[in-house]
């Protein structure tokens, strides 16, 4: 039985991650995610379902259009694969719960973020107003359905402490982070606390400065070079859903030593 949920969960999230590719194309042209429907941005023209199978669509068509040729970015597929790993990790963390529904969510609205701001350097407040929405229909949920403690102070402070660290760090840095992750920040401490936001802020930092010294020691990038820092907030996050308990844990057992 296990087996052929955790089948259907891949499955779903390679359908979503076809979608997400849909968002990360269009919301930084403040186009439309439904209308059109899906088509080839070459040749206009409009794709048909057996188009839009992710993975299989384009590896069959070699990641070209069936009707113009013109060749498809191989991101589309890594981001449903990354979709689909992700959403399977997460029901073997949570199983078949509402932490599950709403951190399926969250890793959406996350996964999307990352690509536009690596993109674009921008991260749409549309997207996080949503996460705004889902989380507190989380909180909401867990307290209706499932009569467990909402700790209402611990979101706002959350909220604060996440948006206001970020805010001080931009007016610090004269500018040095953008006001897309002071919102982003804020969002995420709504949802994981003053606890879980410290934990992501401090991870960020850490990835961050990692990945930007390989960067600029291997001349990928110029100090002029911006380097969008959404995408090492997601990645802090995915670590917080997963790890929390266990780096809490070992931060104080490293402590007591």
């Amino acid at each position: 039985m296990y087996f052929y949920i955790i089948i259907l969960i891949l499955i779903l999230g390679l359908l979503i991650g076809s979608f997400l590719n849909v968002c990360i194309f269009r919301i930084p042209k403040n186009e439309s995610i439904a209308f059109p429907s899906s088509h080839c941005s070459n040749c206009n023209t409009l794709l048909k379902p057996i188009d839009l199978i992710p993975i299989f669509s384009y590896l069959i068509l070699r990641g070209r259009c069936r009707y113009c040729a013109e060749k498809f970015s191989v991101r589309y597929p890594l981001v449903e694969v990354l979709t689909g790993i992700m959403f399977m990790a997460l029901f073997s963390k949570y199983g078949l719960s509402i932490h599950l529904l709403f951190y399926l969510l969250l890793t959406s609205l996350l996964i999307c973020i990352t690509f536009i701001d690596y993109d674009h350097q921008i991260i749409p407040d549309g997207i996080v107003l949503l996460g705004f929405a889902f989380g507190l229909a989380y909180k909401l949920t867990a307290l209706i359905l499932l009569n467990q403690s909402v700790e209402i102070l611990s979101s706002i402070t959350g909220l604060l402490v996440g948006g206001g660290l970020f805010l001080l760090i931009a007016i610090i840095s004269n500018g040095g982070m953008g006001g897309g992750d002071i919102k982003l920040m804020g969002m995420l401490g709504f949802w994981f606390g003053w606890r879980g936001i410290l934990l992501i802020s401090f991870l960020s930092f850490i990835i961050g400065s990692i990945i930007s010294i390989f960067l600029l020691g291997t001349k990928l990038k110029t100090r002029k070079d911006p380097i969008p820092f959404g995408p090492f907030i997601a990645i802090s996050t995915f670590i917080n859903m997963f790890f929390y308990e266990e780096i809490v844990l070992w931060y104080f057992n490293l402590l007591i030593q």
